[in-house]
């Protein structure tokens, strides 16, 4: 029997293609497990496991000295900010990712935020639900300005939908991007505080790990009665500030997909009002999950055949923005 595959990442395989068939015709033998990385649960798995494809959940120091034989970890999707890079590089552990493979599905989740923010689709439909017609006067996306903090792919993506399809005034803040390559797509190039102050929709599209971008003093500078849309990372938002806004109809909305804990109740959001919040499905469509999967796959596969990986993550300069 070939190497195991430990598998963690919930929609592995959900979608129409058969990642794990192609892992079983290399030889491997794939074991699923459960997503949220609890060492103590995956401490058997790992102790057998060659290769991990991994959804969101942290990496650790400890799940690794828990893994002697790990060659190569497959990060499901783009970020890999959960992941300790410093202790996989330690050990000669390759780890990759899947760029673009959830770019589209991302971007047209975020304008989709938008939409149904500005137009009230949520409380339009409690409404109805209870026999009111109320007039919900929204706004037109093709109207205003939307202000994207980040321009890598998904940011780009999000602006392609955002100027060609509705005809938005785009800006964008990203250190890393010559301003030149926003104004080729129609984007203007802004700095932070901008942004902030012109954008009628302000959406994030950046990693996270570094601590709230969106806090009280940002909030401050924002522009009265903006929408603000996160389909990033949770930690991206002070989210007792960001209630706090809303409560206070200094934010005329918050859509988010993302919360700093996705587990139980304690979010400020939840209670706050004119929120419309998701549970992390901003990737979640069979087109992605379909592209992340054989594209995790294809790369276990070729570094445990002691191939170079397609997409090697490497320590690079730090993208999270001040």
């Amino acid at each position: 029997m070939g190497a195991v595959v430990l598998v963690t990442a919930r929609s592995f395989g959900s979608g129409t293609a058969d990642p794990a068939k192609l892992l079983k015709s290399a030889g491997l033998r794939v074991v699923r497990a459960a997503a949220d990385h609890d060492p103590d649960a995956l401490r058997e798995p790992l102790a057998a496991a060659g290769a991990w494809i991994a959804g969101t959940a942290p990496i650790r120091e400890r799940h690794l000295s828990l893994a002697p034989n790990l060659k190569v970890i497959a990060r499901y999707g783009t970020g890999v900010d959960s992941v300790d890079l410093a202790a996989a590089g330690r050990r000669g552990i390759a780890v990759t990712n899947t760029p673009g493979a959830n770019t589209g599905a991302v971007a047209d989740h975020a304008v989709g935020l938008m939409i149904a923010a500005l137009r009230h689709f949520l409380a339009g439909d409690r409404a109805v639900r209870s026999g009111e017609r109320p007039a919900l006067r929204g706004r037109e996306l093709g109207a205003l300005t939307v202000g994207l903090v980040g321009f890598g792919n998904i940011g780009r993506a999000v602006a392609r939908r955002l100027v060609g399809g509705f005809g938005s005034r785009v800006v964008a803040y990203d250190p890393y991007i010559p301003p030149e390559e926003m104004r080729k797509m129609k984007v203007w190039p802004a700095d932070l505080d901008e942004l902030a102050a012109s954008s009628d929709v302000l959406s994030l599209h950046l990693p996270g790990g570094s601590g709230p971008l969106v806090d009280e003093a940002f909030l401050r500078r924002m522009k009265p009665g903006a929408v603000l849309v996160n389909t990033a990372r949770g930690d991206l938002l002070d989210e007792r500030a960001v209630a706090q806004a809303l409560s206070e109809g200094r934010l005329a909305a918050a859509a988010c997909d993302v919360r700093t804990s996705e587990q139980g109740d304690e979010s400020p959001l939840l209670a706050a009002p004119n929120t419309l919040l998701t549970p992390h499905i901003a990737a979640q469509t069979v087109e992605a999950i379909d592209r992340m999967g054989m594209m995790a796959a294809e790369e276990v596969v070729r570094v445990l055949a002691g191939e170079s990986a397609r997409h090697p993550v490497v320590p690079a300069k730090d993208r999270r923005l001040p």
